[in-house]
This record gives structure tokens, C-alpha cells and sequence, in this order.
């Protein structure tokens, strides 16, 4: 099952005892920090979490799988996560 914002919404209106409209404000606003960061090609650390990191991809050669074409593939950013230590031990346990 995916974890989807009305989830993490529920989550803290359960947990906090918030309205449900302060709930969804107070997520909205966490993952709108989060996307402006990674839009200037800020990394985002979270202790006991991970790292969000943005990295640049070069251009590259690739291959249409439709038509086997070859074709140049733009250079493009993407974003990485990589987990904490303290994360990965719970995940393992």
C-alpha cells in the first residue's frame, strides 16, 4: 500500500488532534518547502529520515523501445533519496 497524502493527513489530525484544515495546510505547506528547495538544486537533509539530493544528468545516447531508433536523450536533473542509518536499521529489524 502506498503512503498518500490524505494518509499523511489523517495521520496527523489523528495524532495531533488537529482540525482536518489545519492538518492539510500544515502538509501542504511541508511539501511545498521541500519542492522549492529541490527546484533551486538544494539538498534536503532529515535527521533520522535521509537526504534528498538533486543531481545533474548528462546528455546521454538512448534508444526509442518502440521503434529502436537512436536518439540523444537531454540533459535533465533528477532527485535521489538515500536513508539514514538510523532508518535502515528499523526497515531491517
Amino acid at each position: 500500500m502506498a503512503l498518500t497524502k490524505n494518509h499523511i493527513i489523517d495521520s496527523i489530525q489523528d495524532s495531533l488532534g488537529y482540525p482536518r484544515n489545519k492538518s492539510v495546510d500544515l502538509t501542504e505547506t511541508l511539501l511545498e518547502i521541500i519542492k522549492k528547495n529541490l527546484e533551486n538544486g538544494e539538498d534536503i537533509m532529515i535527521s533520522g529520515f535521509g537526504k534528498f539530493c538533486v543531481k545533474g544528468k548528462k546528455q546521454r545516447r538512448g534508444r526509442n523501445p518502440a521503434t529502436g531508433e537512436d536518439m540523444m536523450l537531454a540533459p535533465r536533473k533528477v532527485v535521489t533519496f538515500t536513508c539514514s542509518g538510523k532508518l535502515r536499521e528499523k526497515i531491517n529489524k
